[in-house]
């Protein structure tokens, strides 16, 4: 199937075109008590077990990643997202003019939530215009539950829309609403938002996003070819993508 648009187009390069504005120690002891130390510390015995290292986070998560989607539509490779592609690479490059959209904003540029341990990123394509961001985090016991709290509040609180900036661009989004979430066996909670941005006509772009345990799974679509053909468009996150990336995790 011939590409709508070429797979090398940054996200960055499509708000751009959106915002309408791209921018460019303390002192040691006696000897004495250093040999006391020293004597209370026992010695391991030559036959003592060896502590194995702590598992890397990231590398954890890694194998929870889907590389291919099957789909009646078009199936879909999975891989990581091209560099420069993002409007941001962590929170504190993104600024907003209301706070308490912020998870909304890390949600549309495929940032992680709140606090996590581990994160990454992964771009769903199938040679259509519709990309969808797989970003996917670890966290520490109960900073899941926040993040997710924190997405849901700003989906709340920023129904009027908010505007997000980065030393990249300026996004501003015109509207927030929550949408019901698709089931997800195995999933302990889930929040679907769809926002809207205003460029020759309207740029509709959603995000479905699931807790499983201490892990966050997000999944935010954008239809280039709105932006590209200057006319409005609705992507729609895809439930074949959505499906298999949860059996991975539930």
């Amino acid at each position: 199937m011939k590409r709508a648009a070429p797979a090398a187009l940054s996200l960055v390069s499509v708000l751009s075109l959106a915002t309408l504005t791209a921018c460019g120690g303390a002192g040691g002891g006696s000897d004495a008590k250093t040999t006391d130390q020293a004597k209370a510390t026992p010695t391991p015995s030559a036959t003592a077990s060896v502590a194995k290292p702590a598992a890397d986070p990231a590398k954890e998560l890694a194998k929870l990643l889907v590389t291919k989607v099957k789909s009646d539509d078009n199936d879909y490779t999975v891989t990581e997202p091209a560099a420069g592609d993002a409007m941001a690479t962590s929170q504190e490059q993104l600024t907003l003019d209301k706070k308490v959209c912020a998870p909304m904003a890390y949600a549309t540029n495929y940032l992680p939530l709140g606090d996590p341990d581990a994160s990454l990123v992964r771009l769903a394509d199938n040679g259509r215009t519709v990309y969808t961001y797989i970003t996917l985090a670890s966290y520490s016991a109960g900073k899941a539950e926040a993040a997710m709290k924190g997405l849901a509040e700003a989906a709340s609180a920023c129904t009027a829309g908010y505007t997000a900036k980065s030393a990249k661009a300026s996004t501003t989004y015109s509207s927030v609403k929550k949408e019901t979430a698709p089931a997800a066996t195995g999933a302990d909670e889930s929040i679907a938002t769809v926002s809207t941005a205003p460029y020759k006509g309207t740029q509709t772009m959603r995000t479905q996003t699931f807790r499983f345990g201490d892990t966050i799974v997000n999944y935010f679509s954008i239809d280039s070819g709105g932006f590209i053909n200057g006319r409005s468009a609705q992507a729609t996150v895809p439930a074949d993508v959505v499906k298999a990336q949860n059996a991975k995790l539930g």
